[in-house]
């Protein structure tokens, strides 16, 4: 099969991404080998590449095949699988593998178990024709979908769901999403589906017309106006997808007392008044009945992926125009080669 391999993290610019010929894998007791149809692509790929997680021992194994979004169909299954059978459509999360002992697996946190293994990091993951997945991480798609939409499901999807689940919202309720690429166009519309008035918050003209078309209530361009002072003491609630302590601080400005601040990515806060006794709560992925909820919502037409489509080889490039903010919403890669 073919594949796109890391041998080694480096700049972007250095081409350390390989389109080769690799060994399809086989398939052992519990896993089973997927037909690759799309994996999107996550600015947290382009991390792993370029080196900048190395000293937290990503990637694990070199070389390494990323992508960590993935849907497909079952081309075999190995030993004691059950409720699978070749043909099927499936997909994969970040999530690969859980211990299923500790005590966040067996409390519905398996997303925080201390020894998961995470797609495309610790294992092999999408960016291939061929990959194997971890059966008790594996997730039926409805017929309903189409694989490339529903790829982003499996990371901006439960992502974001994850976070909004975080929330007490409903009708009256205002939120402020900042942030607006794969993960914050999917947030903007759970959070519309409680019925809460949603403010998308971002600096991209794309990515402001996006959360338009999946139903924000209101967008700010902040290339254009401080968020922080022309939503001051507004919102009820305030989630944040973009890795910028100057974001971080502009959320919190537009909390009304007692609000919430949910971080989908690492924040620094240099001051919490505790007189406003404002809550900060961090999220990360979701729970395999949330991964569910996620695909039936999708499958109902309520919330959608917003993707442009390429090419597996193509993955490189596309992660260049990721890097220089020019993609409208979520890339996605399709087990094609024209």
């Amino acid at each position: 099969m073919h594949a796109i391999a890391l041998n080694s993290p480096a700049p972007l610019d250095a081409n350390p991404l390989q389109w080769r010929e690799v060994d399809t894998p086989l398939p052992g007791p519990g896993q089973l080998l997927i037909k690759v149809a799309a994996c999107g692509v996550c600015r947290s790929n382009l991390h792993m590449v370029e080196g900048d997680w190395v000293d937290g021992g990503v990637p694990a194994i070199s070389p390494i095949i990323p992508g960590h979004e993935v849907t497909g169909t079952v081309a075999s299954l190995g030993d004691a699988v059950e409720g699978f059978a070749v043909g099927d459509r499936v997909g994969v999360q970040p999530l690969w593998w859980t211990c299923e002992e500790c005590e966040y697996c067996t409390s519905g946190r398996e997303q925080l178990c201390h020894q998961r293994k995470i797609t495309g990091e610790h294992v092999n993951g999408g960016y291939a024709e061929y990959m194997l997945s971890n059966a008790a991480h594996t997730y039926h798609v409805p017929e309903s979908l189409d694989l490339s939409e529903a790829a982003p499901l499996f990371c901006p999807g439960i992502t974001a769901y994850g976070a909004v689940q975080k929330l007490d919202l409903g009708p009256g309720a205002t939120v402020a999403v900042f942030g607006l690429g794969g993960v914050g166009h999917m947030a903007v519309q759970f959070a519309r589906l409680t019925g809460a008035d949603v403010i998308a918050v971002g600096r991209s003209a794309d990515h402001l017309r996006v959360a338009r078309e999946v139903g924000a209530t209101r967008v700010v361009d902040a290339s254009a106006e401080d968020p922080g002072r022309v939503l001051a003491e507004s919102v009820d609630a305030a989630i944040t997808f973009a890795p910028s302590d100057a974001v971080t601080e502009q959320a919190l400005e537009t909390l009304v007392w007692g609000g919430t601040l949910v971080a989908g990515v690492p924040v620094s806060v240099s001051g919490l008044p505790f007189n406003k006794a404002q809550t900060i709560k961090a999220s990360i992925l979701g729970n395999r009945a949330q991964m569910n909820e996620v695909l039936e919502l999708a499958a109902q037409g309520k919330i959608r992926s917003v993707v442009d489509r390429f090419s597996l080889p193509q993955a490189p490039e596309v992660l260049g125009q990721l890097a220089a903010g020019k993609l409208r919403s979520r890339a996605v890669l399709e087990n094609r080669t024209d």
